[in-house]
């Protein structure tokens, strides 16, 4: 009972270390000008805290190997998912696609919601099969990628070279992936040979699924009030600039063909 409870309060705190960083989610000025001023090195270390930072691709990661028992099938599906992302990063950015990045991490969020569903048999309960789903972790990964491109697109990436920092800051997405990725492993090896596992992870892919909602309500929340939220920097991301953006004075209708007039100007008859 006591692993029970410990299980509740960690999906708790969970769920404000979400929201806690939910506004946050990009890079800092500090990181934009050390990635600008840098060599491939910086990109790479900026991708992986940008992965490490990216609490709706960790959720997701978390959940595709949430019942995964062996080495091989954790390499299977974390490949599909790195193969994908892989993909829309390097594509987009090299033919510089991008998206609105308050609807393309709504996707995101509702990825998280789709694999936590997925483990708690919810396809099962009304049809025959659930759709594969190493083919469904490929497809989110595109999506994952994409997002990761916009993001990475926001910042000047120069003529020369483009390739080798494009490749860098993959990489180091990549290594951030494998650093979660042991971690998460090894507590739930260690977690899954408890006896309150099964309640746990009802409770955890519930949790899941909660948090993929919220976070997608907080994007379209955002987006809803943003006018044009792709002007936007990584420091500027935030539910208190979107709300100044709105609070901006509009023009007056038909200023822009004829000036005010001067107050001096102004003459009784």
């Amino acid at each position: 009972m006591n692993k029970f409870l410990l299980g509740k309060m960690f999906f708790i705190a969970s769920l404000f270390i979400v929201a806690s960083f939910a506004f946050a989610h990009g890079m800092s000025e500090a990181e934009k000008q050390t990635i600008l001023d840098g060599g491939n090195l910086q990109f790479m270390k900026i991708g992986a805290t940008h992965m490490l930072t990216g609490y709706d691709h960790l959720l997701f990661v978390f959940g595709i190997i949430f019942f995964l028992t062996t080495f091989i099938d954790v390499v299977k599906y974390i490949t599909a998912f790195t193969i994908g992302h892989s993909i829309t990063l390097i594509s987009a950015t090299l033919m510089g696609v991008t998206v609105n990045y308050f609807l393309i991490d709504a996707v995101i969020a509702l990825s998280v919601c789709y694999i936590g569903y997925e483990n708690i048999g919810g396809f099962r309960k009304f049809f025959e099969k659930s759709p594969d789903l190493i083919w469904a972790v490929f497809i989110f990964g595109l999506i994952h990628g994409l997002g990761l491109s916009t993001r990475l697109q926001q910042l000047p990436l120069g003529e020369e070279g483009i390739v080798l920092r494009i490749l860098s800051f993959n990489l180091g997405i990549e290594f951030g992936q494998i650093a979660a990725l042991c971690l998460m492993v090894a507590l739930l090896f260690k977690w899954r040979h408890t006896p309150s596992f099964l309640q746990i992870s009802s409770i955890s892919n519930n949790g899941l699924i909660v948090a993929g909602a919220f976070l997608f309500l907080m994007q379209m929340h955002g987006y809803s009030h943003t006018t044009n939220p792709d002007e936007f920097g990584f420091a500027e991301d935030s539910h208190s600039h979107a709300h100044e953006k709105m609070e901006t004075p509009s023009p007056v209708p038909g200023s822009e063909y004829r000036p005010a007039p001067d107050a001096g100007s102004l003459h009784l008859e």
